[in-house]
């Protein structure tokens, strides 16, 4: 292979991978490998305003194109501005392969300007960090992280790279990455045994997570649950495992207090968890949530997450969508057979019923079943996804990991790995001024996605959680904090949507609604409705 600049060869090494986007904001100590991006033909730069937002269009690039996405950050200040959201793609499992720059390793003991141990920074909140110190491994070094990033589970790795590395010639040939095939499934008996365990249940219950999707094992799950006849709950469910219009799917157990999840396992005698770790909630209960008496099954390719806070009777470290399968086969040998199920009709608005459940549905009467929702809309969300459900595999992703502005990056990142499909991101007020500068991003690249700000001048999660905080204190109402409030002074979001190119209207009565979809729909470029829900 002939010598060339590890910085020339790295475009090289992502271009033999299938990657030709980089999602980024530039700074000193990358501007050589972006320099050199300038002669790489068909290869994109998508420039955000900041490092939150190029991970979170990175990250809905990365979920709705089922495929890694390429982040460059600066340096340690870049790094530091991009660890909220780089959380939330390592708790979603989100393929990500982040870089960022360095001064060079000659300055190692100058404790210079900037000067930050990367990969120290990155190692809690991604699977794989590492840094690059010899030229002649650097597209080595890229080939493991992009394996680390695809091979389930997935998630987000760092590769620091010092200038002075790049600078250096490399005659490293630039190939593939190998991608490991864990299709695997149990052995016969293990499958027996739980065929066994789940056909003598008499009340059963399926709890379902983003393994599923990440599986192709949405039509497995659901033969199982049919065959069962057993309610299927979501556990850090963000992406569409199940058709939620389907009478056995009862939505999440919730994130926020494991109470609400130990109340839908009361009374269950075996439990079949599958693609998801138990539980993800914020206070999540201590002591066993699961009934003593029940036998619980857990399928996941993630082994670190069966049993990791509550024993199990089978765990099986297995890919969802055969394991699946092979369950569909021995339950049918039993004598179990699927039921009629019919899908649950739509919610009907009315005069009395809320903004957003009037104009999602609005949504519903006009588009198809293409539409990908990116959901951040958080209090909101409920009407957004009963008026608005999606039922195709990879049309619907929600926020997960807790960091707040996902909601417009995401749909942009949606759009560009999607472009054919028509994309709406929903956030809400407080959210979306995390990110909103991503508009500009959306305005410039011409990314025709949509957004709706649920504008309710509050963090209203908030509201909910402290008078859950006060109940359970037996603290009397009162006053919430001043800091849950977003309304004084009113933050006007068609006038700083439009200061950032993307044209926007504001909708406070229902009757605006058929106007606000038309137009917001019929526009060919990026479009913003402040929907005013409170």
């Amino acid at each position: 292979m002939t010598p060339r600049p590890g910085k020339a060869a790295v475009f090289e090494q992502f271009l033999a991978d299938g990657i030709s986007t980089m999602f980024g904001n530039p700074g000193t100590v990358e501007q050589g490998f972006l320099d050199a991006l300038e002669s790489v033909p068909d290869f994109d730069y998508v420039l955000a305003l900041q490092e939150t937002v190029a991970i979170g269009i990175a990250d809905g690039f990365a979920r709705a194109g089922a495929r890694p996405a390429l982040v460059q950050l600066h340096s340690g200040v870049g790094l530091g501005n991009g660890i909220g959201m780089l959380y939330q793609a390592k708790r979603g499992h989100s393929p990500l392969v982040v870089v960022a720059g360095e001064s060079g390793v000659r300055y190692d003991a100058m404790d210079a300007q900037m000067a930050a141990d990367l990969v120290a920074m990155a190692r809690p909140v991604t699977k794989y960090a590492t840094r690059v110190i010899d030229p002649s491994s650097v597209l080595r070094v890229l080939r493991r992280a992009v394996k680390m990033a695809m091979t389930p589970p997935r998630g987000p790795v760092f590769v620091a790279l010092p200038m002075d590395v790049l600078d250096e010639l490399t005659a490293e040939a630039a190939v593939p990455t190998v991608i490991p095939n864990r299709v695997v499934a149990p052995e016969a008996r293990d499958i027996a045994e739980a065929v066994e365990l789940l056909a003598a249940a008499r009340n059963p219950l399926v709890l379902m997570g983003d393994g599923v999707s990440v599986s192709g094992a949405q039509e497995e799950l659901t033969a199982v649950a049919e065959l069962l006849d057993a309610p299927v709950y979501g556990v850090d469910n963000s992406e569409l495992n199940m058709d939620p219009r389907h009478p056995l799917y009862r939505g999440n157990t919730g994130h926020m207090f494991g109470g609400d999840s130990a109340r839908r396992l009361s009374d269950v005698d075996a439990v079949l968890i599958v693609g998801t770790y138990v539980f993800p909630e914020v206070f999540p209960a201590l002591d066993n949530p699961f009934p003593e008496h029940a036998k619980i099954v857990h399928i996941d390719l993630d082994d670190y997450e069966i049993a990791k806070n509550h024993p199990v009777d089978i765990a099986l470290v297995a890919d969802p969508k055969p394991t699946l399968s092979y369950l569909a086969t021995g339950l049918r040998n039993k004598g179990r057979a699927r039921g009629e199920f019919e899908l649950l009709p739509l919610p009907e608005v009315s005069a009395d019923s809320p903004l957003m459940a009037v104009f999602a549905a609005e949504i519903a009467a006009h588009t198809g079943d293409d539409l990908i929702v990116f959901d951040e809309a958080l209090t909101a969300s409920p009407h957004l996804t009963a008026h608005l459900p999606r039922r195709l595999p990879g049309t619907y992703f929600a926020t997960r990991g807790g960091s707040l502005g996902i909601g417009i990056p995401g749909a942009i990142g949606a759009k560009l790995a999607r472009p054919d499909a028509p994309v709406i991101g929903f956030t809400g007020d407080g959210g979306s001024m995390y990110t909103i500068q991503a508009l500009w991003t959306a305005a410039r690249h011409n990314v025709a996605a949509k957004f709706v700000i649920c504008d309710n001048h509050r963090y209203q999660l908030l509201d909910d959680n402290i008078d859950r905080y006060f109940a359970e204190r037996d603290i009397g109402q009162h006053v919430h904090p001043r800091g849950f409030d977003l309304g004084h002074p009113e933050i006007g979001f068609v006038g700083l949507a439009e200061s950032l190119g993307v044209p926007a209207m504001r909708v406070d009565k229902p009757e605006q609604a058929p106007a606000a979809v038309e137009r917001m729909l019929a526009h060919d470029g990026p479009f913003l409705i402040d929907l005013v829900t409170g």
